[in-house]
């Protein structure tokens, strides 16, 4: 069953797939990843923590994260996350800060997104993209009062973002813009799921409240000072990505844990995957890359090229659509024959390249489909 557009898509699951879906165990799901792993792979600061909390670690974009828990299959985390409160270790990805009176321009230079427009302490999901208008990575930047940008982008595309940052910034000082670049090694972690506000609340020194979707603010957080909470996720529940200074993320989790307000539990790269997807978010390397314009990928508020620009005059070739089905998702990488019935009567086939798919209680797959279909 084919669906034209994730904003219309209609969230059904059969109980015989969910109750297939519950008898998977984190073993077989997590088989492939473990056999990608590798003795060079990095480590974060909650490594040691996430081993003694039982957590089946596998190699991601060059570091060892837990993609389940051995309390929990990943099902099961995907669903809590949904009804309660769950926590995330996403230290792996790229955190910087741009300082200086050009820091806007520079960004600017680099983005697609409207940072200079960007209020204090709001942030905007953009993306850096080539001169086709392809999408070389997504990020969060972060406008804040403390006269810096703060900026969250991929793990798996750090080595490259990295790279694109340092050149930029060598030719805006070429020119003698004051703009200096700050990488950041601070632990990481998403809280997510309806219940994070209650939980959090209670550990916080401002009003979760009136911190709205995608603003960013300084607090103290169960006593420690220097925290950067910022409302977004990657799970599509309301949440939190806090930057915690070194050495204080423990703490700060053993806290969110021990809370009295909800039951929260840790949740790896497993559920993560499965929530992003049902939520209709892009996963770089699969739902985009470097030959996507953000158009073809639904993310129409990204204008910046003119490439991008021809293709909202024209429409694109393909779109990107989210799709269930009454059988299970088939993998990654499959050419699906899709027999259509076009205006007018005619029918017409076209091929399906499947670039996501999980085993998930609603949404399963997503892929690219002609735009005509649309």
């Amino acid at each position: 069953m084919l669906r034209t557009s994730l904003a219309k898509m209609k969230l059904a699951a059969t109980s015989a797939s969910m109750n297939q879906f519950m008898r998977l165990k984190p073993s077989v799901l997590t088989i492939q990843a473990n056999r990608c792993a590798s003795s060079d792979a990095l480590k974060t600061s909650l490594y040691d923590y996430h081993v003694e909390k039982g957590g089946k670690m596998v190699d991601f974009a060059g570091w060892l994260m837990p993609v389940v828990y051995s309390s929990d299959t990943i099902i099961q985390s995907h669903l809590h996350t949904r009804q309660s409160c769950s926590i995330f270790d996403v230290s792996h990805m790229l955190q910087t800060k741009v300082h200086g009176k050009h820091s806007v321009d520079y960004l600017e230079s680099l983005v697609v997104g409207d940072i200079e427009g960007l209020a204090d302490d709001t942030g905007t999901l953009t993306v850096f993209t080539n001169q086709q208008g392809g999408i070389c990575d997504d990020l969060i930047a972060n406008k804040t009062s403390d006269g810096y940008i703060y900026v969250v982008s991929n793990a798996g595309c750090r080595d490259g973002d990295l790279a694109l940052m340092k050149r930029k910034l060598e030719e805006c000082k070429s020119k003698g813009l004051d703009v200096e670049l700050e990488v950041l090694t601070n632990p990481l972690v998403a809280v997510q799921g309806p219940l994070m506000s209650k939980v959090l609340q209670a550990g916080v020194d401002v009003d979760l409240s009136q911190l709205y979707f995608m603003n960013t603010t300084m607090a103290s957080v169960f006593g420690v000072e220097g925290c950067r909470i910022t409302r977004c996720g990657y799970t599509g529940e309301d949440g939190v990505e806090i930057s915690i200074p070194e050495g204080k993320d423990h703490h700060i989790i053993d806290c969110l844990l021990a809370s009295k307000e909800g039951s929260v539990k840790l949740a790896g790269l497993g559920a993560r995957d499965s929530l992003r997807l049902e939520a209709g978010l892009c996963l770089y390397g699969n739902d985009i890359d470097e030959t996507t314009t953000p158009v073809e990928a639904a993310l129409t508020w990204l204008i910046g090229s003119d490439v991008i620009l021809q293709q909202l005059k024209e429409k694109p070739a393909r779109k990107r659509v989210g799709i269930i089905t009454e059988s299970g998702p088939p993998p990654r990488g499959t050419c699906c024959k899709l027999l259509t019935k076009l205006t007018g009567g005619k029918f017409q086939q076209f091929m399906l390249t499947i670039h996501a798919s999980v085993k998930s209680t609603q949404l399963q797959f997503c892929g690219y489909i002609p735009s005509c279909l649309m």
